[in-house]
């Protein structure tokens, strides 16, 4: 790398947030330790950047690497959340997320 070579990049992925059911607090229990094992396994595997929910169990938001729209919704529509209900609307937007880019 050189004096002019940027240090960072930016990566197109997409932003989906998660509309949990009204009484998600509930419903999800016998769903979460299944869910939290995919999601950390799409992690491990670089397709989820980040996924969390808010802490008032209103939604949640899941940064995924995917060629298009309908490739980072249909990654969640698999999630056993939204295949009981857990999840009951989804929405994709393209986020530019900062990258570091390290040496070595």
């Amino acid at each position: 790398m050189t004096d002019t070579t940027p240090a960072h990049s930016l990566e197109t992925v997409w932003l989906v947030q998660a509309t949990y059911a009204p009484d998600a607090a509930e419903t999800r229990v016998p769903f979460r330790a299944r869910h939290l094992a995919r999601m950390a396994g799409l992690m491990a595997a670089g397709v989820v950047i980040e996924v969390g929910a808010f802490t008032d169990v209103s939604g949640a938001m899941i940064l995924v690497r995917a060629p298009s729209e309908s490739e980072a919704l249909e990654i969640c529509r698999q999630d056993v959340y939204t295949q009981n209900g857990v999840w009951v609307e989804l929405r994709a937007k393209p986020f530019g997320r900062l990258r570091l880019d390290r040496q070595g």
